[in-house]
């Protein structure tokens, strides 16, 4: 083990170290999308058999998309575990065996419900306290002298995340269908094993910063000061809409037995992030003098960039879909014996690592010499609006579908085309975005707020299959002449529509600051 004042590298050449983590990751991507890709057709042919027929879709989605929730909840907790007791190496290493045991739990119990649930629970733990580590574990192997490399690193780190993406997202649909689940779940847990031990061998070779101390001027400290200062003659208006929050979120666990416990327990979190943001942002001001003014002006941003936030988290309820919901669509299409409607999903990647480079090199020099700049909010804007359009064009399919015309699965290639073209403009967008709008002690805070866009979008998933399972709304549904499927495709569609003309007017409003640091 080494420290950042002993082994930092010098002379402005790359660290040797690099090489284990961007190793690690190609492994641990192609594993986890290698379960998740084949996730859905398992369920509905082989775990949920147990089910109607016409319950199984519906049961299957529910199950995926609680596992992405827990994915992307359990950030919070690895980076809480790193930063506060253990840093980020032994986070990451003791998360990683979590994720090993998850992935074998898959093989192993391909039958067994509570076996094959709880190895869903053990990844989603593992990937989750994981992923927060990992990028910014490599950014501390980096000093002063070679930092100019890191670009170039993260380039290829998000890079080989797409890499290993495409290659499980083609594969593993085979292993499933010719060799079985026990197999299809294996092999991404053997790479994951690979992935960990990867990590491991570079052990005497890391830069490890040590946890940090609590800081005194922390985002939650700050808007605990706001809520809880008290001034003669000031009502407290901000304190109460915070303690609503609390109470509508406590109260909301009463629901539990009609809406289960993870759409209750995310509405939760729901509102009270809105109590508690909302009421500390009118008394914010309380807290100055108590805390310096960039850590309250830091506060204050983090709130802003959280309305930013929670207008992309439709983009995120219609982008994880297409393991899902595509899924099936793609399997009631005409395709090749030797295809499988989950391999679909390997465009994502392919065109991921397509367009990133076309846009910067192609696109938007081409739009600035027109005299259109494109902001990272401009670009956000558009991307929830092609996220929509691609729903637009997959309901339309569905349409067809249901009409009974047969119809090839490469249709499916223009709505993948374009919400990939979505996911490009938002998601490679939004996190550079809000790193530059918070200060360098809140930037943690918004990685964790950012990987809980994911949660929500689908809690929205959730909602609207909990929805359809209400004969009333069944009954409306029918008389609009669409089926289910299609129907509720075309409701996700104006859902992403509706949030990108939301999130073009509140940007027009924002004043954006520069928070990167000077050198």
């Amino acid at each position: 083990m080494s420290t950042a004042t002993d082994t930092a590298p010098r002379g402005g050449r790359l660290p040797r170290q690099i090489a284990y983590i961007i190793g690690n990751e190609g492994c641990e991507r192609f594993s986890f999308y290698g379960m998740r890709n084949i996730l859905t057709p398992f369920l509905i042919t082989t775990l949920l058999l147990y089910l109607p027929e016409g319950q199984r879709t519906l049961a299957a989605k529910d199950v995926f998309h609680t596992f992405v929730i827990g994915v992307y909840f359990f950030p919070l907790l690895g980076g809480w575990l790193a930063d506060r007791f253990f840093g980020k190496y032994n986070t990451v290493l003791w998360m990683s065996l979590v994720y090993c045991l998850g992935h074998a739990c898959l093989a192993i119990f391909e039958h067994n419900r509570l076996g094959f649930f709880t190895g869903l629970g053990l990844i989603a733990l593992g990937a989750g306290g994981i992923k927060p580590l990992v990028a910014s574990f490599m950014g501390d192997q980096f000093d002063r002298s070679n930092k100019h490399l890191a670009k170039m690193v993260f380039d290829a780190f998000y890079w080989i995340i797409n890499f290993g993406s495409f290659f499980a997202s083609l594969l593993m649909p085979l292993f499933l269908h010719h060799f079985g689940a026990a197999v299809a779940f294996g092999i991404p847990g053997g790479l994951m094993f690979i992935a960990t031990v990867v990590f491991w061998l570079g052990r005497r070779q890391y830069v490890m910063l040590p946890p940090t101390p609590p800081d005194p001027n922390a985002f939650s400290r700050v808007l605990r000061t706001a809520l809880l200062t008290h001034r003669p003659g000031q009502a407290r208006p901000g304190l109460w809409i915070a303690v609503a929050g609390v109470l509508v979120a406590l109260g909301g666990f009463s629901l539990i037995g009609s809406l289960g416990f993870v759409i209750i327990a995310c509405l939760a979190l729901v509102a009270l992030i809105g109590g508690v943001g909302g009421g500390a942002w009118l008394q914010m001001e309380r807290a100055r003098g108590l805390h310096p003014d960039a850590a309250v002006d830091g506060a204050r941003n983090v709130l802003r960039v959280l309305v930013i936030f929670a207008l992309t988290t439709p983009f995120f309820s219609l982008f994880d879909q297409k393991a899902s919901t595509w899924v099936v669509q793609g399997h009631e299409m005409t395709m090749p014996s030797w295809f499988h409607s989950a391999q679909m999903q390997a465009l994502n990647p392919m065109l991921v690592m397509l367009l990133i480079p076309f846009n910067n090199l192609v696109l938007y020099p081409l739009l600035r010499r027109l005299g259109y700049e494109p902001t990272a909010l401009r670009r956000m804007t558009a991307g929830i609006a092609f996220s929509g359009l691609a729903w637009i064009v997959v309901g339309g399919l569905q349409v067809v579908i249901d009409g009974g015309d047969p119809l090839s699965i490469v249709w499916q290639v223009l709505p993948y085309a374009l919400l990939t073209f979505g996911e490009v403009l938002v998601s490679a967008t939004g996190l550079e975005f809000a790193y530059s709008q918070a200060p360098a002690s809140m930037k943690g805070v918004v990685m964790s707020f950012w990987n809980l866009t994911t949660t929500i979008g689908n809690l929205w998933v959730l909602l609207a299959n909990a929805a359809v399972r209400n004969e009333t709304v069944t009954g409306s549904i029918a008389s609009t002449g669409l089926s289910v499927t299609a129907f509720q495709m075309f409701f996700f569609a104006a859902f992403a529509l509706l949030a990108a003309l939301a999130f073009g007017l509140y940007a027009r409003r924002y004043r954006e600051v520069d928070n990167y640091r000077s050198g």
